[in-house]
Order: structure tokens, then C-alpha cells, then sequence
């Protein structure tokens, strides 16, 4: 089991690594000065070398990716003297504790640096932490939703076979999984928001959290979260039906459910505590990955709902070349994504044993 344990970490510390590189390599070469960006473009040659240099900018390439990985470390090294030297973190980028003095260096603990926003200033942790609840709550509405529906559409059309029902529910999951998000965001927008706005009361655009008409405060508006939610939640909706009528074909074929059938159980509680029970395992499995994806790709939603989340972070950062938020942004939603990964690997190989010879 340790074995297996160290390999899955092993594995995700390799995907982070080249990530970091990518992503690295991929926003330095690209064309944009972050002095001139953060002065404006009749800034003064003198005054950009300055913050060139408090950015590491005046370095070799490969010198600003070592110090880039240092930032990211956990475990790093620190110099409050001497910003000529390889490592050169400011005191003022972070907390962090010592662990050993090596001369005018030391090696400590931290939290990841993400480095600032060219245009705000903003520490990108920061920026993040204040996005990511607003896209954690969304994945999270869309993919309870998409699972409730799904499990009672999927069990439903097991039911009825190859009936009307079965086959116009195969015709709209199919239409669900092929729709891309950006369109699905637009057409239900308009529709829900624009063209029915006098039944549904709904807005176009909104967030979770709404500045009240005097100005004086926030109030909860949940009713900004059902189009975004609804538009999230198509696409794993469409997934979980047919997997959710799938396992349940394949239980309500097993002996089991036949020898129920001839205790004289009824239809219901045949389908419900025994059918449906031993069928919601890959249902589950497969929702479990699909919430890590919302929390990815949610990104179209929330830029044409005017989501706050880290959908609108990412574009407007974008938009505005600021490169460090974008790469904390993409760098954090990865870290996420490989944390899940590992989790989900490490619960399989405590459910199933063959799992771990692998």
C-alpha cells in the first residue's frame, strides 16, 4: 500500500512540475513588458529598470524560473540581503518560519507565493481566495443538481425501455453532452433572462451576493445562482442519466433483484434498497470527477453570467495581460485538480485491492 501511495504522489508531483514549467516558460515568452503595463506607456526608461528589477525581470531566464519555483516551494530559501543573489525573497512577500540558517540565507516554511497583480497589486493568493468560493459554490449547485436529476431521469428511463420517454431523454442527453458551454450560457441567458424575464424574475447577469439598492450593504441573491447552475450542470446532468440508466439495466437483470421479485417484494422497494443501491456506485465514482472539472471549467459560465469567480478572474487578467494572476489562477486550479486525482486514486485502492498491483 506504500508503495502505492508514494507512486500516486509521485505521479501527481510530476504533473505540478511540468505544469509549473509550462506554464512558466509559455507567459515569459510572450510579448509585453510588466513595468511598462504597471506605469503606463509614457513611463521613463529609469523607472521601468527599477521594476524590472524588483520583479527579477533584469535576470537570466532560467535564474527567474529557479526563483519562481522557490517562490512556489513550501520549503524554499530566503535572503533578506542580498537581492544579487540566486534566491532573493523579499520579507515582505510572506510569513514563513526558519528551519536552518545557512550564513545570509536560510531555509524556512511558507505558504505557496503566487507573486502580485501587475494592475492591482494585489497578492494573487489573495485575489484567488476571494474568486474561488464563488466558482466552489456554483460547481457545487450545478453538480447536486445535475446528480439529483440525473439518478431520477436515469432510473426512469431504465423503467421504460425503449419507450418515448427513454428515447426523447437519449435525444436531449445527447444534445446536453454536444452543446458547448459558451453557446448553452448565451441561449439559456437570453431565454430565461431576456425572453421569459416577466414569468422567471430572473437576471442575466448577477452574483451570489448582491449590493442592496442604498448602497449600505450585501444581501444573499440565490436566484443569480439557477441559470449559471443550470448551464454548469448540462453537460454531467446528460452523463449521469445514461450512466445512472445503464447500472441500473445491468442490476435489475442480476438474480438477486429476481429473487426479490419472488419474495413478493414490491416494485418499489425492489428498484429503490436493492436495484438502484448497488447501481449509484459508478454514478458516484463518475460524479466525484466531474466536480473537479466544473471547478476547472467553469470559466465560459461565469464570464457571460458575470460570475465572480475564477472564470471572470482568468479573463479579466487576460484581458489586461496581467500574467501572474493568470498563472496563479491556472496553477491553483491544477494543484486542485491533481489533490482530487490523488484522493480519488487512493480511495480505489482502499476499495479494491487489484487496484494497488497497478
Amino acid at each position: 500500500m506504500l508503495r502505492y501511495v508514494g507512486k500516486r504522489l509521485l505521479y501527481g508531483f510530476l504533473v505540478l512540475l511540468g505544469v509549473v514549467t509550462l506554464v512558466f516558460f509559455l507567459f515569459n515568452i510572450l510579448p509585453g513588458d510588466p513595468a511598462r503595463m504597471m506605469l503606463g506607456q509614457h513611463a521613463d526608461a529609469e523607472s521601468i529598470e527599477v521594476i524590472n528589477r524588483d520583479l527579477g525581470r533584469d535576470k537570466p531566464l532560467l535564474t527567474q524560473y529557479a526563483n519562481y519555483l522557490n517562490d512556489l516551494s513550501p520549503i524554499s530559501f530566503h535572503n533578506n540581503s542580498d537581492s544579487s543573489s540566486f534566491f532573493f525573497l523579499s520579507p515582505d512577500k510572506y510569513t514563513y518560519a526558519t528551519l536552518l540558517k545557512l550564513g545570509s540565507t536560510s531555509l524556512v516554511v511558507k505558504t505557496p507565493y503566487l507573486r502580485r497583480s501587475y494592475q492591482s497589486q494585489r497578492r494573487v493568493s489573495e485575489i484567488i481566495a476571494t474568486a474561488f468560493p464563488q466558482t466552489a459554490v456554483l460547481a457545487l449547485v450545478a453538480m447536486l443538481f445535475a446528480l439529483a436529476v440525473g439518478i431520477i431521469l436515469g432510473v426512469v428511463c431504465a423503467l421504460h425501455k425503449d419507450t418515448w420517454i427513454d428515447r426523447t431523454t437519449l435525444v436531449l442527453s445527447t444534445l446536453g453532452m454536444s452543446l458547448p458551454s459558451f453557446f448553452a450560457a448565451i441561449l439559456i441567458a437570453w431565454f430565461f433572462a431576456y425572453v421569459l424575464a416577466d414569468w422567471t424574475h430572473l437576471n442575466m447577469f448577477g452574483n451570489l451576493f448582491t449590493v442592496d439598492d442604498y448602497g449600505e450593504g450585501e444581501y444573499l441573491d440565490l436566484k443569480n445562482l439557477i441559470l449559471p447552475a443550470l448551464t454548469l450542470g448540462i453537460r454531467p446532468l446528460a452523463t449521469l442519466t445514461q450512466l445512472t440508466k445503464n447500472s441500473m439495466l445491468e442490476a435489475l437483470s442480476q438474480d438477486y433483484i429476481r429473487t426479490a421479485r419472488a419474495k413478493g417484494l414490491s416494485r418499489r422497494r425492489v428498484v429503490v434498497r436493492h436495484a438502484l443501491r448497488n447501481a449509484l456506485n459508478p454514478v458516484v465514482t463518475s460524479a466525484s470527477g466531474w466536480l473537479a472539472g466544473l471547478l476547472a471549467g467553469a470559466v465560459f459560465v461565469e464570464y457571460v453570467f458575470d460570475w465572480k469567480g475564477m472564470g471572470v478572474v482568468i479573463v479579466d487578467a487576460l484581458d489586461t495581460y496581467d500574467f501572474p494572476v493568470v498563472m496563479g489562477a491556472i496553477l491553483f486550479i491544477c494543484v486542485l485538480l491533481v489533490v482530487i486525482n490523488i484522493i480519488t486514486d487512493l480511495l480505489y485502492g482502499l476499495l479494491d485491492p487489484r487496484v494497488r498491483l497497478t
